[in-house]
């Protein structure tokens, strides 16, 4: 399935998502015209790798939030930047811009920080939104689930335009995800996988069900659209 654009429309313009996506293609930009020696400098020094974080050395901690704005690859950043599209402006909407940035920081940092705990590779570099993502996604579960996601489903050489609950479309690929986490851990062949970061998935979306609540606390109340809900 892949999802086209969500129901709801936001009632301001999302500035803080733009700046996001704007800064992650920005760094994008400056991994791509690296030389590969380069690259591996810059990988080495920004991403999350486990093996060089040492708990006794706060200084080795600052890569749980810089390897939240590199990518792997081009189908990578866009991938992610196309959920964040999707998902971020109606979270922004409902938090606001700065608690938005907040949450949206805090988000990929937990992520970050679960991925560390269930690593298989500790040697293996992790990077992307992805984490931070999955936590917009998370709040948009809990704040939206009524809404709709229009969803490209391609059957052989054809394909159908659905609507699909918000509800079931997080809820499926939130089990995907915690389904993969759980064969990387459990199997041989799970672990030697490698190359996605599926615990930082399953703790972004988890941080985003649990906290985004709590982000919201003191805002206004405003009318609700009729797919809007209030968990508060």
């Amino acid at each position: 399935m892949f999802p086209i654009r969500d129901t709801i429309r936001s009632r301001s313009f999302p500035i803080i998502n733009w700046v996001i996506i704007i800064a992650n293609v920005f760094v994008f930009f400056i991994q791509s015209n690296l030389s590969q020696s380069g690259l591996d400098r810059f990988l080495d020094m920004f991403a999350l790798i486990p093996a060089q974080v040492d708990i006794n050395q706060p200084l080795s901690f600052y890569p749980f939030f810089t390897h939240m704005w590199l990518h792997g690859s081009l189908v990578h950043i866009i991938s992610n930047m196309w959920m964040l599209v999707i998902f971020g402006d109606n979270v922004e909407d409902r938090l606001g811009s700065l608690r938005y940035l907040f949450f949206y920081v805090m988000g990929g940092i937990a992520a970050g920080i679960l991925q560390y705990i269930f690593t298989v590779n500790p040697n293996l570099p992790a990077v992307g939104a992805s984490g931070a993502i999955a936590a917009v996604m998370g709040a948009y579960f809990l704040f939206f689930p009524r809404s709709r996601v229009v969803t490209f489903v391609p059957i052989f050489l054809f394909g159908w335009f659905i609507n699909v609950p918000s509800f079931i479309f997080l809820g499926i690929w939130f089990g995907t995800q915690l389904f993969s986490g759980v064969i990387e851990l459990t199997t041989v062949a799970g672990a030697e996988m490698g190359g996605v970061a599926w615990w930082a998935h399953i703790g972004g979306f988890v941080f985003g069900l649990v906290i985004a609540s709590l982000f919201a606390v003191g805002k206004k109340p405003r009318r609700q659209y009729r797919d809007e809900y209030y968990p508060w």
